[in-house]
């Protein structure tokens, strides 16, 4: 007789006291440990914002909208979900408040409610029940589901989220479930102790709702005593080894290994019953430890428009993380305002570093520091990567600083512009709508035998993630191709220009597509990777002494 498919188990990780406390990088490392024992793991967030997604949002609120291969606009977690596990999500992954009520409300306008008072309870909590449990029946392999609540306990908007797991709780068992909850731990530098007490009430309001935690993850500046421990327990009705530190550290990769030494993951499969082996973490461990010890140092600038807000280019900065791995390398990151470059002080800005990254983005400011910055590179010799509209100001540098066309630009920004050399897509002329209707999500790209991309990737097919409404016009594809830009990356029709190098440059790749979104920590994407390697061999060109290496390091 054939085995019963052993019950999906699910995860509910909340947070409290204030945000930003890390459920992501938490929600993530969980998942890294399961899966390292053997465990298939699927992770959600549920955000409870009204939004639809994150398409149409100012980075400045939301930060980085991360994109999946299936067209999805979601949130940044969900990049920190795919880096940790390894693995690629779906929309099904990325919950809003905005879906949930889009959906009911469709649904009532068909009748399917047979006349009912359409209401929060049951018809809202049940359909974000249903989202839930969809992605553990996702092709019958799933062990775990951990699905994070976004926002903070308290909050008006998240309270359908928070009833709708309280009811999963109730439902399913306490085998079958399981409450982590993230809390702040303060410390009071003027007392010189730690403070339980936001802990304390976070914990009581979650238990106002109707959900009990099985266990608290408490982040903190300072270790956690076992009286702290055993203090917090006792009050929050935890056990106390179930009181889990999660101490600040440097590096997000750190984070599984010392919830590990905590016993978090332990604590789980005992409370969950599940049947899993030894926990195999020595990739992992040997990536931590090449980050933090390298043996060499580079410095890259990003040249962007959102620098004041680190996290509109989050899966950028993990990329380059992921990139010094794999070359041995610290990798400093020098931020570049755009709208502050100009070609009196792009010498100034980009003179001291060993290459340049101009990420994606929208709208026309910067874009002239940008174009700036590309003609410096492209004179200098410096290393280069263009991201989406770092590879369109690309050719507009090309177009009007080798070819001669005077105001070239993209059609984005100037519509009078005698020399459109990136215009709007075709199947984009139309579309009225802002949100979920760019080119979204993974498409394939053929790349040209020899060219760096090739050297970098080792094949020729290769698939990569998109989000644009603008391209490469190919009216002026063989004026610019003529003057020594190379088409090196098209899609499989050939209509579409995907990549571009320079002739005669030691390193200059641009790609419409979004690298960073597909890097992972045991395995650095191939562009990034060899930015990086061709800034280790500029830096080395550059002859700098064996004392200021090794300082360079050190710092």
């Amino acid at each position: 007789m054939k085995d019963q498919k052993a019950k999906v188990k699910y995860i509910f990780v909340t947070g409290g006291v204030v945000s930003s406390l890390g459920k992501g990088i938490a929600s993530a490392s969980i998942g890294l440990l399961l899966k390292k024992r053997g465990l298939k793991v699927n992770l959600q967030k549920l955000d409870p914002y009204i939004n639809v997604d994150p398409g149409t949002m100012n980075p400045f609120q939301h930060g980085e909208v991360f994109v999946l291969d299936d067209g999805a606009e979601t949130d940044l977690d969900l990049g920190h979900y795919e880096r940790f596990i390894d693995e690629s999500l779906t929309r099904d992954n990325n919950l809003t408040s905005g879906q949930i009520y889009d959906a009911v409300i469709a649904r009532e306008r068909r009748g399917d409610y047979l006349g009912s008072t359409v209401q929060v309870i049951p018809h809202i909590t049940n359909e974000i029940k249903e989202r839930i449990r969809k992605v553990g029946e996702r092709d019958g392999e799933v062990d775990v589901v951990i699905t994070e609540i976004g926002g903070t306990v308290g909050d008006i908007e998240s309270l359908p989220f928070l009833e709708s797991i309280r009811q999963m709780g109730l439902e399913d068992g306490p085998r079958d479930t399981l409450f982590i909850h993230l809390t702040l731990v303060p410390y009071i530098d003027s007392a010189g102790e730690v403070k339980t007490k936001p802990t304390q009430h976070s914990v009581k309001e979650l238990r106002e709702i109707g959900i009990q935690p099985s266990m608290l993850l408490c982040r903190t500046v300072q270790p956690l005593t076992k009286q702290i421990k055993e203090k917090i327990g006792l009050f929050c009705n935890v056990p106390s080894q179930a009181v889990i530190q999660a101490i600040d550290v440097g590096c997000i990769y750190e984070v599984p290994g010392l919830f590990h030494e905590e016993g978090l993951d332990s604590l789980i499969i005992d409370h969950l019953d599940l049947k899993c082996g030894e926990l195999k973490m020595d990739d992992w461990n040997q990536m931590v430890h090449r980050i933090e010890n390298p043996k060499h140092h580079v410095r890259i600038a990003i040249c962007g428009k959102y620098t004041h807000l680190k996290d509109a280019y989050k899966s950028i900065t993990e990329a380059f993380v992921h990139a010094g791995v794999e070359n041995d390398a610290r990798v400093e990151l020098k931020w570049v305002d755009a709208e502050e470059i100009s070609s009196e002080n792009a010498e100034e800005n980009l003179g001291d570093v060993d290459g340049v990254l101009i990420p994606g983005g929208f709208g026309e400011r910067g874009i002239e520091g940008k174009i700036e910055a590309v003609r410096y590179v492209r004179e200098n010799k410096i290393p280069y990567l263009g991201i989406c509209l770092g590879m369109q100001c690309a050719v507009i540098e090309f177009a009007r600083n080798v070819c001669r066309m005077e105001k070239a630009n993209s059609y984005e920004f100037d519509q009078e512009t005698p020399y459109p050399v990136i215009h709007l897509m075709p199947d984009q002329e139309k579309i009225t709508d802002m949100g979920g209707t760019m080119r979204l999500g993974a498409y394939p790209c053929i790349l040209e035998k020899g060219s760096s991309a090739y050297k970098a990737y080792g094949e020729v097919n290769v698939s990569e993630r998109h989000r644009h409404r603008y391209e490469f016009y190919n009216k002026f594809r063989d004026e610019l191709t003529k003057a020594g830009l190379k088409l090196t990356g098209l899609s499989p029709d050939g209509r579409l220009v995907e990549m571009v190098e320079l002739e005669g440059h030691p390193w200059f790749v641009a790609v419409q597509f979004h690298p960073e979104l597909k890097s992972r920590p045991t395995k650095a994407h191939p562009l990034f990777r060899d930015l990086v390697k061709a800034g280790l061999r500029l830096r080395k060109s550059k002859k700098s002494t064996p004392s200021e290496e090794k300082e360079s390091v050190k710092n």
